[in-house]
């Protein structure tokens, strides 16, 4: 069903961008529960798996029901531009334990049982005592699975918002959106927003704030119910290419597998590019690059999207898992 957001004038002078380190924090333990997430996140799975392991999760995937409602408090809209983890979680420990008990409630009727287990009694009980627990695991979450890898997933993500600044300027908001993602719409003022459940909101001058995020993909999610401002976190460019080191580029498997031609058009691959885009970028003949591509495509490890006048290509599950070494 879709979610739709209306905007009203006040609206579009009210949009902004955002990185959150606490959203990313929410989405890479979403991102462990959940294997459709994992795609370009092999190499870090290999690296990280056991420390994950490590981790008692088990108090968070609770409220991360799907599809399903999940508790706005324990990770709000951003609150700045560049907040840190630091001040976004002492945002959370600050909840108002009334509207977080509310708020935990409806997640947890969204996962049949959920709201009768020991676990929900206790936390509605005691919504004081639930909102210091949730929040110890999420910093716990943040210093082992996040921290470590802030500054290269940070880069990421303010390189997605320079980019898409860039392409606001030029096309306003109503041609930004649809490019951010295939599964946003735009039309006479209304957003939709392709999405598990319908929504539908009014903005009333609160704009939105669009938030790029690493471990999202293949989602995008229109969140936050009143009084929280309206949010869009869609999955950032360039997260094909951010675990690759240069020795896990076209390695001689993949030559051997597929030639060195198609294995260099599909190790650039990044994110999604057009014939030409990786022609120029791997100064090959644009015919040839085609050939590759439709070879690519037939075989199942590339689709074609047309936008506009051009074709992006970008990698299936099954082409994201020859290039990572997990095929």
């Amino acid at each position: 069903m879709p979610s739709r957001l209306h905007f009203g004038e006040d609206d579009f002078l009210r949009c902004r961008f955002a990185v959150s380190p606490l959203w990313e924090t929410q989405e890479v333990v979403r991102m462990l529960k959940r294997p459709e997430r994992q795609g370009y996140h092999a190499h870090w799975l290999r690296r990280m798996g056991r420390v994950a392991a490590g981790l008692d999760l088990t108090d968070l995937w609770l409220l991360m029901p799907q599809p399903g409602h999940c508790p706005d408090w324990l990770c709000p809209p951003p609150i700045g531009p560049a907040a840190t983890f630091e001040e976004e979680i002492a945002a959370v420990r600050a909840s108002d334990p009334q509207a977080a008990r509310a708020d935990t409630a409806k997640s947890l009727a969204d996962t049949p049982g959920a709201l009768d287990s020991p676990r929900a009694r206790e936390w509605l009980r005691n919504p004081a005592r639930m909102i210091q627990h949730l929040s110890d695991v999420m910093e716990e979450a943040w210093h082992t699975l996040v921290a470590p890898d802030w500054p290269r997933l940070r880069a990421l993500l303010e390189a997605d918002v320079a980019f898409h600044s860039r392409r606001l300027a030029e096309v306003g908001l109503g041609g930004l959106l649809p490019e951010i993602s295939r599964r946003f719409g735009w039309r006479t003022g209304t957003l939709t927003v392709e999405f598990r459940g319908e929504h539908e909101r009014r903005l009333g001058g609160q704009g939105l704030v669009l938030m790029p995020s690493v471990f999202i993909w293949p989602d995008v999610v229109s969140t936050f119910e009143p009084p929280w401002q309206p949010t869009l976190a869609y999955p950032a460019r360039g997260i094909g290419g951010l675990w690759a080191e240069p020795a896990d580029r076209a390695d001689d498997v993949l030559v051997r597998l597929l030639g060195r031609g198609r294995a260099a058009v599909l190790t650039a691959l990044d994110e999604p590019a057009t014939t030409s885009a990786l022609a120029h970028r791997l100064s090959l003949a644009p015919s040839s690059v085609s050939a590759h591509l439709t070879l690519l495509r037939d075989a199942g490890l590339l689709t074609a999207r047309r936008y506009g006048h051009q074709v992006l290509y970008e990698r299936t599950p099954l082409g994201m898992a020859l290039v990572s070494g997990d095929g």
